[in-house]
Order: structure tokens, then sequence, then C-alpha cells
């Protein structure tokens, strides 16, 4: 077993676990002559340390695992492109690394275009304090029902049923990113029609 060279240690910031460079290579050597049993043996010991790797630069559980996915799927996409003469950590250490700052980059632009939730968003989540009443209640509904499908479905789900996002997007079939904007349009879309109609 060799390490990886002192410079991708530098690149996540601290040192990183023991890879199996040599039995790695051969793996992969083996999946690009089309060994189905070498690959799966391959992906099975690398999730691990991808998740590893993941977790240095992600904190939430669902980015962790998004991360390794997104890796793998790079790593089957590019797979023919790997050079058995060289040693496999470096390599796919690169590439996790490219992932890994690719979707903090996303994050980072989407969560510049988000709307933090406020007060006044909360008013429509608390259905114990809010919804009591029945003509609240009616008001509400009724402008739920006309968002539209997936904003309705998003808001019912993650606020009305009060699922988790995972849950959520099991359900619906939406992913926990479009989830987030769907929902977040909604909260904006309501909180508009609530106001519209309380004014006339």
């Amino acid at each position: 077993m060799s390490e990886l060279p002192e410079t991708a240690r530098a690149r996540i910031g601290q040192a990183e676990p023991a890879i199996p460079d040599v039995d790695w290579t051969i793996l992969m050597a083996r999946t690009q002559d089309g060994d189905a049993a070498a690959y799966l043996r391959l992906l099975e010991e690398m999730t691990p340390y991808l998740r590893s790797l993941a977790a240095r630069r992600h904190h939430d559980q669902n980015d962790i695992e998004d991360a390794v996915q997104d890796v793998l799927l790079t790593v089957h996409s590019i797979r023919h492109t790997y050079d058995p003469a060289r040693p496999f950590g470096p390599w796919l250490v690169a590439i996790a690394n490219r992932r890994f700052v690719d979707r903090l980059r996303r994050q980072s632009r989407v969560r510049a275009r988000e709307t933090p939730f406020t007060a006044a968003h909360e008013t429509f989540l608390d259905p114990q304090a809010n919804l009591e009443e029945r003509s609240d209640r009616r008001r509400l509904e009724g402008a739920v029902d006309d968002l539209p499908a997936m904003q309705r479905q998003a808001i019912r789900l993650l606020k009305l049923k009060e699922m988790s996002l995972k849950e959520a997007a099991t359900a619906s079939g939406m992913s926990i990113a479009s989830l987030k904007v769907a929902t977040h349009r909604a909260l904006i879309s309501l909180r508009k029609m609530l106001t519209d109609r309380s004014n006339t």
C-alpha cells in the first residue's frame, strides 16, 4: 500500500488515509479489459475512501453522498482515459477534487440566488399556531391549490405533511434541489396571494 503524494494531501488540507494504489491500479486495468467483477470490487473499495474525502468538504450527509455519486459517475464515464502505467490514487483524487470543487461552486451560486427564510415566511409554516381558525385554513388551502403543480406538491409534502427533504424527494420523484427551489418560489407566491386576498 502506498500513500498519496504530498501534493494531493496538501490539496485536501490534511493527510489522507492510505490507498491500496497497486491493487486499485490492477482492478482498473482489468475493468478497462471488460472485467465486471473487478469493476464492482473497485467501486465497492473506492466508495468509503471517496466518502471520507467528501466529508472533508461537505458537512451534510446528503451532500456527501451526492458528491461521492458525482465522482463515481465521472470515473465511470472517463474510465477509458486512465493509463494503467500510472498510479491510480492521484488520478482518482484529481477527479474527486475537481468534482467536489464543482459541486461547492454550484451550491454557492444557488445560495447566492436564494432568499433566506424570514419571519414573514414562517407565518405559513406552523400549522398549529397559524391554521387553527377555519377561515385562515381555508384561505391558505385555497392559495396552495392555486400554486403550480410542482410548488403545490413541494409545499404539501415539506410544510403541511412536514416530511424531510429526502422523504419528499422519494415521494415526489423530484430532486432535493428542485424541491428547495419549488418551496422557495411557493412561499413567495403564497405570501403575495394571501396579502392580496386580505386586502380585498
